[in-house]
């Protein structure tokens, strides 16, 4: 890891850590309804992975544990991992409040490896999480190392068009280049979570195309299974989306997917 990415993640850890306390208590993360009882896992991932009962489970960049604990409520043996001191601390909380067996570890992602040795059956991370990567080689090369032999690593996460736009004027600015390799900075009141909060927001994010994801996988033997490419999101997090008839979210023009979902299974 290169001293300019050390100071990166540093940065975003701060930030990560701010917001934790602030998506705890927001409408967008609907707690309450968490802790009654309700899933934070949304369709596309509920579909795609299917009963998860009795299989184990590692969680990379699950920020305080609710998808984690959701998959636990299912029946899976779930590990959750985040660079947040603050969103391990508050997940590792909410699975002793809840009588959770779920385990979670706070460390950079691209060193999972280094901190946790078990093989699993599913490998699985969503909504916004390779963006914060600068290289997706050994992210590949992690999962790879995590699963089992006949497991699969199923991601959902934002299109890599979505990431060609600035949002930080409150509506998308085409600014940036698709397989852009310079880190971008962004500096911007609140969170997607609570675009009201006061906090300053200070993030560094890198751009992949899908062709520089599926390679990093597949370069580790994996085999893929399915990628597929959505107009529609479970997240009103960009400006100027319309609920759809189905209560998901579409650009007013649909002239661009905002989701794509992968899926592949190591030999």
């Amino acid at each position: 890891m290169s001293d300019a990415n050390a100071d990166y993640f540093e940065v975003n850890r701060d930030t990560w850590n701010q917001k934790v306390a602030i998506h705890a208590k927001s409408e967008f993360y609907n707690m309450d309804g968490f802790l009654a009882g309700e899933t934070s896992l949304n369709r596309y991932e509920l579909q795609a992975l299917g009963d998860v009962h009795g299989k184990s489970l590692l969680h990379l960049q699950c920020h305080f544990g609710q998808d984690t604990l959701s998959f636990s409520r299912m029946g899976a043996r779930c590990t959750g991992v985040d660079l947040s001191d603050e969103g391990i601390a508050l997940a590792q909380k909410l699975a002793q409040k809840l009588q959770i067996d779920a385990h979670f570890v706070r460390c950079n992602v691209l060193e999972t490896s280094d901190h946790v040795k078990e093989h699993f059956d599913i490998v699985f991370t969503s909504y916004g999480t390779i963006g914060w990567l600068p290289d997706l080689k050994p992210w590949g090369k992690m999962i790879a190392e995590r699963l089992q032999s006949g497991g699969v690593f199923y991601m959902v996460e934002f299109h890599p068009l979505v990431w060609m736009f600035d949002y930080t004027s409150g509506k998308a600015e085409l600014r940036y280049g698709y397989q852009q390799k310079e880190a971008i900075y962004e500096e911007y009141k609140g969170t997607y979570a609570n675009k009201n909060s006061s906090m300053m927001s200070k993030e560094y994010g890198w751009n992949h195309g899908l062709g520089e994801v599926v390679s990093a996988l597949t370069a580790q033997g994996l085999v893929v299974e399915f990628l597929k490419e959505h107009e529609e999101s479970p997240y009103d997090v960009l400006p100027d989306l319309i609920k759809n008839e189905n209560g998901l979210y579409v650009t007013k023009d649909r002239l661009y997917p905002l989701l794509f979902e992968l899926k592949v299974r190591k030999p």
